[in-house]
């Protein structure tokens, strides 16, 4: 089975409704698996698998659970690929919140991102904070999750910003994959600013 059949199946199988309702649809677990693919810290596939699903999924057989954990294994490894080459990865959705944030796939792909990232929450911000919180602010505003928070309210009204900072986000995977992955080769944007 060629990847392309096995990433249809496997989306077929996240975006299904029998799921626990807080289980990471396709899209979602694509932006899970990018941000598990930048952490500095290899989170152990059963904890993220598991995490994925919030609980076990009802699978047909053994057979399909090897299929479908494979599968994402597969996908992560392709996303980390896409990350440590010189191209920005590709996101399976428009780099768009649309008319309705909340249905948007952009939208649920940097939840997932963001749920990747809360799964070793300490190891992303421990050594700079600041630049990372730099780079991750359009995917927390893109994921919605930070609404309440007085600052991300007043970015969340200011739609021509939104739209500015979410086209951003392949670029900004990469340079978040630099700063952990190859601290020496630090990303333009982040070289100190001269006066």
């Amino acid at each position: 089975m060629s990847f392309a059949e096995q990433l249809s199946r496997l989306q077929a199988f996240l975006d299904a409704d029998e799921l626990h309702e807080e289980a990471l649809d396709y899209v979602a677990a694509h932006g899970y698996l990018t941000a598990l693919s930048i952490c500095p810290e290899q989170v152990p596939e059963r904890e993220w698998i598991d995490a994925l699903f919030a609980e076990p999924p009802h699978y047909r057989s053994d057979t399909e659970r090897d299929e479908i954990e494979g599968t994402l294994l597969q996908l992560k490894a392709h996303i980390g690929r896409q990350l440590a080459s010189d191209d920005d990865p590709e996101l399976p959705c428009d780099l768009d919140l649309g008319d309705d944030p909340d249905e948007s796939d952009l939208r649920g792909w940097c939840i997932g991102f963001m749920e990747g990232v809360f799964l070793r929450e300490g190891v992303w911000f421990e050594d700079a904070e600041d630049e990372v919180s730099e780079l991750l602010l359009p995917i927390m505003v893109g994921s919605g999750l930070f609404d309440e928070q007085p600052e991300f309210a007043e970015i969340a009204r200011d739609r021509h910003l939104v739209d500015e900072m979410v086209e951003q986000i392949p670029e900004l995977l990469t340079a978040l994959f630099l700063l952990f992955n190859a601290p020496e080769e630090k990303p333009a944007l982040l070289k100190p600013r001269h006066h």
